[in-house]
């Protein structure tokens, strides 16, 4: 049994799916105006191990990740960069192209579907014509706006009220609109924009996934994805337009991944703590960074730092190495790997909403009952490479790095040792193997 946390519901769920044979998923993809930052890297690698766990357990997954290649910061790059705004498909082909190639190195595999925006102008203008004809939406002044009042459950993802939402909701007022939390489904645009029956503009930001989930899907879906960041109100908004359409739920397990912060806060330009996947993978091998994700539960911030990047390295290396001298192209019986009792271990902490850490606690810990049998080893490192996505092939070390906490780590155990305190220096020593580093005693001096 495969169990998510529902975002919508705050719960561990157990995962049931009316058609056994189809997963119907969606996750927001990048708005492709600059290269990938590594908060797209952890939210993409979570749930491209969703995809993968899914096809484990012998699920058909129809997996689907948009671009929205029109939007006002591609508008503005483009005005920045070429002079001229029209020519922001210029600017979004550039990023597409270079998050398709990090993806690449990190091992994600492609969705079935990869929409773009600006592929499905048309149904976008048909969606929101059967909005104005419901009475959700309302055209002013060549722009169109959801009417957020109309739609009673508003707030419901995000735990918000629509009543506090209007006394403290930080929205900029708009003449335009009936109501401050009214968003904008089309915007009028004389410049760069499509013809419709209310003038010439561009979809808002919202509508865009609606649509596509539509279009691809022709009904609700059973899970959608994406950072923590677009609960409200992207997502919020998606569940308003998607079910005051249909007046049917839209999705059964809303899934969210957390921040990654730099310095306890979260990652941003203004801020200068931006750190692209580009110069990320320019210094460390991709399978690290993936792993260096993984190992870090996708519900909690993962602050980043370089030491624990390196400490990432050494035991992502020493699994590799751990494993080099089977292959997993042996194994042709997947019947076989699930079968294994760490495997069946391993799989069973993944089906626990993606718990990754306690997926590679077991993993060092049997490492001793694995070593000597190599049909094991192959069982297991098919589970890893083709689950997990770790490729496990050894990185080339150019020094070991001793960070200031494994530093503080051997100094505690030597005293430990000093001191004849045998358990504590038992602990410590697991706790440094499990960090990737094997410590080999001297005898004390008596």
């Amino acid at each position: 049994m495969i169990f998510f946390t529902n975002t919508m519901t705050q719960k561990k769920e157990p995962f049931v799916c009316p058609d056994r044979q189809m997963v119907r998923m969606y996750v927001c993809g990048i708005t492709p105006y600059d290269y990938p930052h590594i908060g797209h890297g952890r939210c993409y690698v979570t749930f491209d191990l969703v995809y993968r766990m899914l096809n484990f357990a012998e699920y058909k997954v129809i997996y689907a990740r948009n671009f929205t290649d029109i939007d006002d910061k591609l508008l503005k790059k483009s005005q920045a960069e070429l002079g001229d705004p029209s020519r922001f498909l210029e600017i979004s082909h550039r990023y597409i192209a270079a998050f398709g190639r990090d993806m690449q190195k990190l091992n994600c595999k492609r969705p079935e579907y990869e929409p773009r925006v600006t592929e499905v102008i048309p149904q976008i203008i048909k969606f929101i014509q059967k909005l104005i004809d419901k009475n959700f939406s309302y055209v002013v002044n060549g722009s169109v706006y959801y009417r957020v009042s109309k739609f009673k459950s508003y707030g419901a993802l995000s735990k918000q009220s629509i009543k506090d939402l209007e006394i403290g909701a930080r929205v900029e007022i708009d003449q335009d609109k009936e109501n401050p939390l009214d968003f904008a489904l089309w915007k009028k645009d004389e410049i760069v924009g499509y013809q419709s029956p209310w003038g010439k503009g561009r979809p808002g930001w919202h509508i865009e996934c609606s649509v596509m989930v539509d279009d691809i899907f022709k009904g609700p879906i059973d899970i959608h994805g994406g950072g923590m960041d677009l609960m409200f109100p992207h997502h919020e908004n998606e569940i308003a337009q998607s079910e005051g359409l249909y007046d049917c739920k839209f999705v059964s397990y809303w899934l969210h991944n957390a921040f990654v912060r730099i310095n306890k806060e979260k990652m941003s330009k203004s801020l200068g703590n931006f750190l692209t996947l580009h110069e990320i993978l320019e210094k460390y091998d991709p399978m690290v960074v993936r792993f260096y994700y993984l190992k870090h539960h996708y519900r909690n911030p993962l602050d980043f730092s370089y030491d624990d990047l390196k400490s990432a390295a050494v035991a992502y290396n020493r699994i590799a190495h751990f494993f080099e001298d089977v292959s997993e192209e042996s194994v042709h019986d997947v019947t076989l790997v699930k079968k294994n009792m760490v495997v069946e271990s391993m799989a069973q902490a993944l089906f626990d909403d993606l718990n990754t850490s306690a997926v590679f606690g077991i993993l060092f810990e049997k490492m001793d009952v694995l070593k000597g049998d190599s049909r094991a080893k192959a069982l297991v490192k098919y589970f890893i490479v083709h689950v997990l996505g770790l490729k496990l092939d050894p990185v080339v070390e150019k020094s070991v790095t001793i960070t200031p906490e494994i530093e503080k780590l051997l100094a505690l155990r030597e005293q430990a040792r000093a001191e004849k305190n045998w358990k504590l220096s038992d602990e410590i020593r697991d706790k440094l193997r499990d960090l990737g580093f094997m410590v080999q005693d001297k005898k004390l001096n008596k």
